[in-house]
């Protein structure tokens, strides 16, 4: 097929799926009044990498996951096309690297091979030993989870704000000259933009700048090679480059027809070497037919070879030493998440506040991609990306923050979009059950406790239908030594869910009188303070109340 024609063919099918990726975010955004599509989690199923970590870190495969393995057939016949046609980081990359070529001449030099791109299969190496041990950290590198968690905390919020505060400051400021106003201009985008696009209220993350500046760097490095983070960092791209290996689909370069121009080699974005016959590296190459449309002479082309016969091409040489190296590193770092007292489970958190359905600490963390699809689906903006709240092993996985948002009493969207199962699909009735945290108040600051004046908002919010926060009336004594009835609010340990709200509305904005910590949380035996069944208890020792062999630890490790 005409090389011009299979470019063109590649950039639609690169725009198409990039717009798709886009649509499927923006419906998740959009679509809070119902439950969560299964196509929102497309690109997450459609990874392989996602699927071995799982299966290694968990034990256990989502069935939909499996629609993975049609990227890894995909790859074993066609090469790396997935990175250089469907990956929506990817085609991001690609539009940056030909912003760098418009901007500077493309040169051979900047489509050389560099042994530096082998880093990205050490690393895929150190993350799948970890994975191994129950550690995943696979999220946090995986070129999906990377853009869809910048699109969440970032890069959407972002715009939307710049969007709204743009337009109201030029409505406000009202710049005009003479007749014309600016405003003439910018409302009717403005109105369109919120009636069409930002339908849902401004969403504000924790760790946002942080995430925004990486993923600013990740694109400007661009600019100083080519699609760089394919090159040298993508660990998926280095395991679907280990599946195309031997792909069906290969590249040749007559030597007779070679002029040794070095075209080819310049406009390569993933140095694949094509201007060298015989060397050519399939693990490295995106099959974006650059190489064969830039050819006057006409030697480079592609072409479909026996699969039972080996492809004329380079090796790439990974060095036993630095893979051993990569997998000390790995085992070294399972060995460091692990050392904290929170991930023994000697201590809890009582920032981490887990979504309903979360699965055990440790289970939880193994099945986590930090994908961001649960945030993205919560309407309340109430879960956050953590950063240290769960050690470095859990950077960026979901937690509730209730100063910001509340758990909706009425919402399960979290599990049901969760692609890996980290957060389980309760039904309505049995998430409404299941308790995440306790409440509980800071009379130094509560009203009707520290002021002597009547509050009950944090009352009146809760969604419970047996309220977990009730009042009692109590009579205090003012300055002046007169004395007054004030209802004063309890919280009812055995009905409370920990769902937020009441610290959400309580009328102090800096740090509430009621707070919600991770205490009594449903998935941790041992994080119980209120001993459920009290009357279990005698002098012979602790019964059986919660379960399990020992409620106060023993044989009951929640992290196991």
């Amino acid at each position: 097929m005409n090389a011009k024609w299979m470019q063109w063919l590649r950039r639609i099918v690169q725009g198409a799926v990039l717009l798709l990726f886009l649509l499927l975010f923006w419906e998740a955004q959009t679509s809070l009044s119902e439950d969560p599509k299964r196509s929102l989690q497309l690109f997450f199923l459609l990874d392989p990498l996602v699927l071995i970590a799982t299966w290694l870190a968990a034990h256990a495969v989502p069935a939909l996951l499996l629609f993975s393995l049609i990227t890894l057939g995909a790859t074993a016949i066609l090469g790396r096309v997935f990175c250089g046609w469907v990956c929506p980081l990817g085609t991001v990359h690609n539009m940056a690297s030909w912003l760098r070529r418009k901007a500077g001449r493309a040169t051979a030099k900047l489509g050389a091979w560099s042994g530096w791109q082998r880093a990205k299969y050490y690393l895929l190496a150190g993350l799948i030993v970890m994975a191994v041990f129950g550690a995943s950290w696979i999220g946090v590198f995986d070129p999906f989870s990377m853009l869809y968690r910048s699109m969440v905390t970032a890069l959407y919020p972002a715009t939307q704000y710049a969007v709204e505060d743009g337009a109201t400051a030029i409505y406000v400021g009202d710049p005009h000259v003479g007749p014309l106003h600016l405003k003439d201009a910018t409302e009717p985008a403005y109105k369109f933009l919120r009636s069409h696009v930002f339908l849902a209220d401004r969403t504000a993350f924790l760790s946002g700048s942080v995430l925004f500046f990486i993923f600013v760097v990740a694109v400007a490095l661009n600019f100083v090679r080519p699609r760089f983070w394919c090159r040298y960092i993508c660990p998926l791209g280095a395991l679907l480059g280990l599946f195309a290996r031997r792909a069906l689909l290969r590249l040749t370069n007559e030597p007779h027809i070679c002029t040794n121009c070095t075209r080819c080699a310049a406009v390569c974005p993933a140095a694949a070497q094509p201007q060298k016959p015989g060397e050519w590296l399939p693990t490295e190459c995106f099959g974006c037919w650059n190489c064969v449309h830039v050819c006057e002479a006409q030697s480079v082309s592609f072409g479909f070879g026996s699969p039972f016969r080996r492809a004329s091409a380079g090796k790439l040489d990974i060095s036993k030493r630095a893979l051993l190296a990569s997998m000390a590193g790995g085992i070294g770092g399972m060995l460091m998440f692990r050392l904290t007292p929170h991930a023994q489970a000697k201590t809890f958190n009582p920032a981490l506040i887990r979504p309903p359905g979360a699965l055990k600490e440790r289970e939880f963390l193994a099945r986590c991609i930090q994908c961001g699809l649960c945030m993205n689906v919560c309407p309340t903006n109430a879960l956050q990306p953590t950063f240290a709240e769960a050690g470095i092993e859990g950077l960026w996985t979901p937690r509730l923050v209730p100063r910001i948002g509340y758990c909706e009493y009425e919402c399960n969207r979290c599990g049901q979009a969760c692609p890996t199962g980290a957060i389980e699909p309760l039904s309505l009735d049995a998430k409404k059950k299941t308790v995440i945290g306790l409440a509980s108040f800071d009379t130094t600051r509560c009203l009707p406790y520290a002021y002597g004046q009547n509050c009950i908002v944090c009352e009146e919010h809760c969604p419970l239908p047996k309220k977990a926060i009730y009042t009692v009336d109590t009579e205090v004594t003012l300055r002046d030594g007169s004395t007054r009835t004030i209802r004063q609010p309890r919280v009812d340990a055995s009905v409370c869910i920990g769902c937020g709200i009441c610290e959400n509305v309580c009328p102090f904005e800096d740090r509430p009188a009621i707070r919600v910590t991770s205490a009594n949380e449903t998935r941790h035996l041992d994080n119980q303070p209120i001993l459920q069944g009290l009357e279990g208890f005698d002098l012979g020792g602790p019964q059986d109340v919660y379960g399990a062999t020992d409620p106060y630890g023993g044989a009951a490790d929640p992290y196991k």
